[in-house]
């Protein structure tokens, strides 16, 4: 028997993030996860002087080829998805200076016969995003060809990543 459940244990939340979605949150009791992202890229982001974190899952690079679908949902690509999760991360009161990022997914999951190369191109994407805006990138874990799954814990400031092969905890803090 495991005994009494802890008070953090009782008030911890999960928050899923769908494909083309995004989540923030100045609870530092909140665990938020993706799954299977293969070519999407999961952006993952903390401010641990606030205890501030989120998650952002971009499906494509670029919004400029169907813009009515980019107001609709503006997590879906790079370009909006990004700028998005960096004001709502900013309105729970996250500092750029102290923002600190991980990157992951990208993956070529179709072995090599992905003519359109999304995976790439939103790695790409995603990086100029950031290299404009100079934030700062502590890990990430791009490209490859496997699936990969987050759990971002915002009070530990960690993410667990599950892959194929394994487990692994990248350490954001």
């Amino acid at each position: 028997m495991g005994g009494a459940p802890s008070i953090g244990s009782i008030f911890a939340e999960r928050v899923v993030v769908g494909v083309g979605d995004m989540a923030v949150s100045n609870n530092a009791n909140v665990t938020i996860s993706t799954y299977a992202l293969g070519s999407c890229v999961g952006v993952v982001a903390i401010d641990s002087a606030v205890q501030v974190g989120g998650m952002l899952h971009i499906m494509l690079p670029d919004s400029t080829l169907t813009p009515e679908k980019a107001a609709r949902q503006p997590s879906m690509f790079a370009d909006t998805g990004m700028r998005a999760f960096l004001k709502a991360l900013y309105g729970l009161k996250a500092d750029r200076r102290r923002l600190r990022l991980f990157l992951a997914g990208g993956a070529n999951v179709l072995s090599g016969s992905d003519f359109f190369k999304i995976g790439e191109r939103n790695i790409v994407a995603v990086r100029a995003f950031i290299q404009r805006e100079r934030l700062s990138v502590i890990s990430e874990e791009l490209g490859g060809l496997n699936n990969r799954t987050l759990h971002f814990k915002i009070k530990e400031g960690t993410v667990e990543m599950k892959l194929p092969t394994g487990l692994k905890t990248i350490r954001m803090v």
